[in-house]
């Protein structure tokens, strides 16, 4: 037991520098003061990581919701991100309670690689104007069509300190025993405010408002905007996206240890306990985060108790050392984001997908492009319909088999799934058949049939006096008894 305890505890400081300043750059990238990455971190160790689910994977503030964290602050205010923090933990909570968990795992991968290559793209558009010390656009399109035009209005020093920042990023891991004594997100927001104090460079820093100024936390006549239309689609896309972040990482975990697997149902109880917290005290929303998660077992961690020591060690720097955030560089932050944004995207799957699965390629694509061109909650539905629309095409197989019979006539097999999406497929294929013999439409190869098939096989039976059979060579009940005459 005491070895566990000591490799829980060296776990918990490697998760703690790791997250220490992907917490802070998460919030300034929301546009929200820095103390409140830091608070959702805390509750992330205290609150989730003491709560049953998953063993081994560490909550905070993600990059994959600061698009829609900063949209939400943009049109609803930071006085009423608490409200919605909390209503969306509520409502993780509840899916929870109703066993809804296990089914975020049914949802398409190309829809998530796409929402979070379309997050990544944005992120990346929009922290690209920070390293240069600019405002971005509001818009996604307005972010990545302001780049053509970036170089003229950005501060070269800020721009040399996010890019030396990116740099670091990307060399630092390739040494791997480096890597595992100092976090490379660690180093290089280190190195980058060494660099600004010594040599006194003049580009943005942090801002530093104290914990109990920035903890807001929200109030009744908040609560009551829980009625407005777009206050609930942004709730809903908060618990879902969330929920959904929480549980694919999950998944991603349990494949790094052999330790016990996640239960989904109470880790989303978890997640949402964690986000309601956050929202009473009017803190980012956090979800379970691969990197920091991917830290911890890889730091050895056996236990929850590394996880929540993170959060005390994140509590302990904010109560004690508050000030340290104001000398980090704004540029710094900017390029620990961009590089994140990066990993967002996902650029090695893109080329399997085309050669193997163009359809599956489609749907990432697409969902990316709705979430830059319009928002996240939007893109999100647009991916999951063309999903659904892609499987209903992928499955309405149907084609018909003919036997002749000699002077009998012949037999037509209409096989597979018969659906109105390939009704003119069906058509044509009916339509083939010779018109001055006789014809009996066996149907019993049928999986499925909608009424619009059905009504078409109907009407191109009357309309040529052939006989139609389900199976076994019953006859067809008509479209109103379709299933039967399918099933039996």
């Amino acid at each position: 037991m005491r070895v566990v305890r000591k490799v829980d505890l060296s776990a918990s400081l490697v998760v703690f520098l790791v997250a220490l300043p992907l917490c802070v750059g998460v919030a300034v990238a929301s546009g929200v003061p820095a103390e409140l990455g830091l608070v959702t971190g805390i509750v992330g160790g205290l609150v989730a990581g003491v709560l049953p689910g998953s063993s081994l994977q560490v909550s905070g503030p993600a990059a994959g919701l600061t698009v829609l964290v900063y949209e939400a602050v943009q049109t609803y205010g930071l006085r009423a991100l608490g409200m919605l923090v909390f209503a969306a933990g509520v409502v993780q909570v509840g899916l929870g309670v109703l066993r809804l968990g296990r089914w975020f795992r049914a949802v398409s991968v190309a829809v998530v690689q796409g929402m979070l290559a379309g997050i990544g793209l944005v992120l990346i558009a929009g922290q690209l104007y920070a390293m240069g010390d600019l405002a971005a656009p509001a818009s996604g399109i307005g972010k990545i069509a302001g780049l053509f035009t970036l170089g003229g209005g950005a501060d070269p020093v800020a721009l040399a300190v996010g890019g030396g920042t990116v740099l670091v990023l990307v060399l630092w891991p390739r040494w791997r025993r480096g890597a595992r004594g100092v976090p490379a997100p660690l180093l290089a927001v280190g190195l980058a405010s060494a660099a600004t104090g010594l040599l006194d460079l003049s580009v943005r820093r942090v801002g530093v408002r104290g914990l109990l100024d920035a903890v807001r936390p929200p109030a009744l006549a908040d609560l009551g905007r829980l009625t407005e239309v777009g206050v609930i689609g942004t709730v809903l896309a908060f618990a879902l996206i969330a929920s959904a972040e929480s549980l694919f990482s999950a998944a991603a975990v349990d494949r790094l240890h052999r330790g016990p697997r996640t239960d989904y149902d109470k880790e989303l109880i978890a997640q949402g306990a964690g986000n309601a917290v956050c929202g009473v005290l009017g803190a980012l929303p956090m979800t379970a985060v691969i990197v920091r998660s991917a830290a911890n077992v890889q730091a050895g961690a056996r236990t929850k108790a590394s996880r929540v020591l993170h959060g005390v060690w994140l509590l302990v720097f904010t109560a004690l050392l508050p000030g340290v955030l104001g000398v980090i560089p704004v540029a710094a932050l900017a390029g620990l984001l961009v590089h994140a944004g990066c990993k967002l995207v996902p650029v090695r799957e893109l080329g399997v997908l085309w050669r193997e699965h163009r359809g599956e390629f489609v749907v990432l694509v697409v969902t990316a492009v709705a979430i830059v061109v319009g928002n996240l909650f939007e893109g999100v539905l647009v991916g999951l319909a063309l999903a659904v629309a892609k499987t209903a095409w992928d499955i309405s197989h149907v084609h018909v088999e003919t036997e002749d019979l000699g002077d009998a006539g012949m037999v037509a097999r209409v096989i597979g799934n018969a659906t109105f999406l390939r009704l003119p497929k069906l058509l044509d294929a009916l339509e083939a058949l010779p018109h001055d013999r006789d014809v009996r439409l066996e149907l019993g190869g049928l999986r499925h049939v909608d009424h619009a098939c059905a009504a078409a096989l109907e009407g191109w039976a009357a309309a040529r006096g052939h006989a139609l059979t389900g199976a076994g060579g019953h006859a067809w009940p008509g479209a109103g008894g379709l299933s039967r005459a399918v099933t039996r």
